[in-house]
């Protein structure tokens, strides 16, 4: 019972998704044919919801659920390293259609084709695990 809120703010998180046509393959070929702006316009607006949402949070100063102040990491400096991650991220987002997220709400959609990508993403983050110290990061 006690994560119920998450559990329905992840059905409708996933509801939207389908609604705004955001795991649709077809959208995110447009979008990696620069066809459309369509998605770039839901992402753009996320990262704009996230920055406001994190300047408020900053100002009125909120808490996590932990009672900890909200705070972003600060990350460790490396151009080629985001570079190759994101070219590997936008190279399985354009093979498979999904990205992460969405992949487990194409589950919900019928989409049972999508196991596959979801076995071979888990697969690749356990080999990345293995392979994680020998990598220059």
């Amino acid at each position: 019972m006690k994560y119920l809120k998450f559990l329905l703010v992840g059905i409708f998180f996933g509801i939207v998704l389908v609604k705004s046509e955001a795991v649709s393959w077809y959208r995110i070929y447009e979008m990696f044919r620069f066809e459309s702006f369509h998605m770039y316009g839901i992402i753009g607006s996320a990262i704009a919801t996230g920055v406001l949402l994190l300047q408020l949070a900053r100002v009125f100063k909120l808490n996590s659920l932990e009672k900890e102040q909200l705070q972003v990491p600060k990350k460790d400096k490396g151009f080629t390293r985001y570079i190759l991650g994101g070219l590997i991220f936008g190279l399985g987002w354009a093979l498979s259609g999904a990205c992460p997220g969405p992949m487990y709400i194409l589950i919900g959609t019928g989409a049972f084709s999508i196991l596959i990508v979801i076995a071979s993403a888990i697969f690749g983050t356990y080999v990345y695990g293995i392979l994680k110290d020998k990598l220059p990061h």
